[in-house]
C-alpha cells in the first residue's frame, strides 16, 4: 500500500512491533530490495539491501551496533559496517549504499524515496 504525503510517495512496509530491536526486515519498495532496521534508542532507518562488498541482497540479516555515536549495521556476509543515517561504509570511504526516507505514523513503518546523497 502507497500513501502520498507532501508529493512523496511513502510505501507501508509493516508495523514497528514487527522489527526485532536491533534488527532489520526486508521489503520491495518500488521494486528496490530495502533494509529497515530498528535501533535500541527506538530510530528506525531504511538502507539498500544489497551490500556492494559481497555483491549480495543480505543488509537486513546484518548486526546493528554502534560505533561511538554511529549508528551502523554490519554485512553479515564480510563485516564491512554501514552507517544507517547515510549509507557510507565505515571500513571504507569509497563503499556507500543508498538510504531511504523513512516514516513510523500510528505505528506503521513507512519507506519514501532514496534520499539524496551528502557532499
Amino acid at each position: 500500500m502507497s500513501t502520498s504525503t507532501d508529493s512523496t510517495t511513502y510505501t507501508t512496509v509493516c508495523r514497528l512491533d514487527q522489527i526485532e530491536v536491533e534488527g532489520g526486515v526486508a521489503a520491495l519498495v518500488d521494486g528496490a530490495a530495502v533494509a529497515i532496521f530498528r535501533t535500541h534508542n527506538g530510530y528506525v532507518y531504511a538502507m539498500s539491501n544489497y551490500d556492494p562488498c559481497s555483491r549480495a541482497s543480505v543488509l537486513a540479516r546484518g548486526i546493528v551496533g554502534t560505533r561511538g555515536e554511529i549508528p551502523y549495521v554490519a554485512s553479515p556476509m564480510h563485516k564491512q559496517a554501514f552507517d544507517l543515517r547515510t549509507g557510507q561504509c565505515l571500513d571504507d570511504a569509497a563503499v556507500r549504499v543508498p538510504t531511504y526516507d523513512v516514516r513510523v505514523a500510528d505505528g506503521i513503518v513507512l519507506v519514501g524515496p532514496p534520499r539524496e546523497e551528502s557532499p
